[in-house]
C-alpha cells in the first residue's frame, strides 16, 4: 500500500512540475494572455445566434461589449470563425483597429472598409468585406466562435486584410483575449 501511494505521489510531483515547465515557456514566449470578458445582448454563451444575425435573416452583426481591457492596450481586434465548417475553419468576421478604450460594437455594423468608430473591416471567406452570419449547410449546429484580442501595438494593416494576416500581425501583441461562442443550425 505504501509503495502505491509513493508510486502515486511521484507521478503527480512529475506532472505538476512538467505543467509547471510547460507554462513558464509560455509565459516566457508572451503567449499567456490576460481574460477579457465579451458577452452579447443577442445571445448568451453557449446560445443560439437569433436568426437575425444569419443568412436565414436580416444577416446583420449582433451586438458585442467587453470589459478587463488590460493597461497598456494600442488597440483591439475581433475575430469571428466557424471551426466545424465542412472544409475547415470558415472565417465570418475579421474586424481591427479599434480603439482601446472602446467597450462596444453596435449591432448592424456596415460593412465598409473603414468603420466610423475607428477601425477597420477585413476579408471573410465569404470574400466580403465585413460580417457574414452564420450559414451552415443542413444538419448539425455549427459552433461561432467571437474572439477579441487586446493589443499592445497597433498593427498597420490595410483595410481588407484576411484573418491568416491579421493573425500574422497580432504575433506577440495579445495581451489579452476573450471569447464568446454560439451556436447555429438550419
Amino acid at each position: 500500500m505504501i509503495k502505491r501511494v509513493s508510486v502515486l505521489l511521484l507521478a503527480m510531483t512529475l506532472l505538476m512540475a512538467c505543467q509547471t515547465e510547460n507554462q513558464t515557456q509560455e509565459e516566457e514566449k508572451g503567449e499567456i494572455a490576460m481574460a477579457i470578458t465579451l458577452q452579447s445582448s443577442a445571445f448568451e454563451e453557449g446560445g443560439t445566434i437569433p436568426a437575425r444575425h444569419t443568412c436565414e435573416g436580416d444577416d446583420v452583426s449582433p451586438p458585442l461589449s467587453w470589459g478587463d481591457v488590460p493597461e497598456g492596450t494600442k488597440s483591439i481586434a475581433l475575430i469571428c470563425d466557424d471551426p466545424d465548417a465542412p472544409r475547415g475553419t470558415w472565417v465570418h468576421w475579421v474586424i481591427y483597429g479599434l480603439a482601446p478604450d472602446m467597450r462596444e460594437l453596435a449591432e448592424g455594423i456596415p460593412a465598409e472598409k473603414a468603420l466610423s468608430e475607428g477601425g477597420s473591416q477585413g476579408t471573410n471567406d465569404f470574400r466580403r468585406i465585413g460580417y457574414g452570419g452564420p450559414c451552415p449547410p443542413k444538419g448539425p449546429a455549427h459552433r461561432y466562435f467571437f474572439k477579441l484580442y487586446a493589443l499592445d501595438a497597433e498593427i498597420g494593416l490595410e483595410a481588407g486584410a484576411s484573418k491568416s494576416d491579421l493573425l500574422d500581425a497580432m504575433e506577440g501583441h495579445i495581451l489579452a483575449q476573450g471569447q464568446l461562442m454560439g451556436m447555429y443550425q438550419r
